[in-house]
């Protein structure tokens, strides 16, 4: 069970920032539901060895980071998948992942400046927003 999703952008998100954005990552996935137990899953230095949890693999080229779908395992959507992006954005300087889900749904995030705006729905949760407004995309009419 799950939802599958193909994420991929790329991120400006500069090296010496990296281990504070793991911490702040953890902490967030620590308190929502998901694949990732900090208790299970304690090792990861970089945010390559952790993204699994939201359903991706990252390549680092310098201060960009690439976001891509995860062929490992069996990467599936969860509370922890949006915390970790909501997680990184005050590490971002600018940049956008898109995410495609099983069902075609199709949003994104863009960050700059430490801030992150999601486009579109969420095919997973329905939200607007990163943990925020919930809306039922067929009451809209959205596809």
């Amino acid at each position: 069970m799950g939802y599958n999703v193909e994420p991929s952008g790329r991120l400006n998100l500069s090296e010496s920032d990296e281990v504070a954005a793991v911490a702040a990552v953890k902490a967030a996935m620590a308190v929502r539901d998901g694949w990732f137990d900090p208790n299970v899953f304690p090792s990861g230095d970089t945010l390559a060895d952790i993204v699994w949890a939201a359903a991706a693999s990252i390549t680092r080229d310098g201060d960009w980071i690439e976001f891509g779908h995860d062929d490992e395992g069996d990467p599936k959507w969860s509370d922890q998948a949006t915390a970790f992006y909501v997680a990184i954005a005050p590490f971002v300087r600018s940049g956008i992942v898109h995410i495609e889900g099983e069902d075609g749904s199709r949003w994104s995030y863009t960050y700059g400046n430490g801030q992150i705006t999601q486009q579109g729905w969420n095919g997973w949760d329905g939200s607007i927003e990163p943990f925020g407004e919930h809306v039922d995309p067929a009451a809209l009419n959205h596809p």
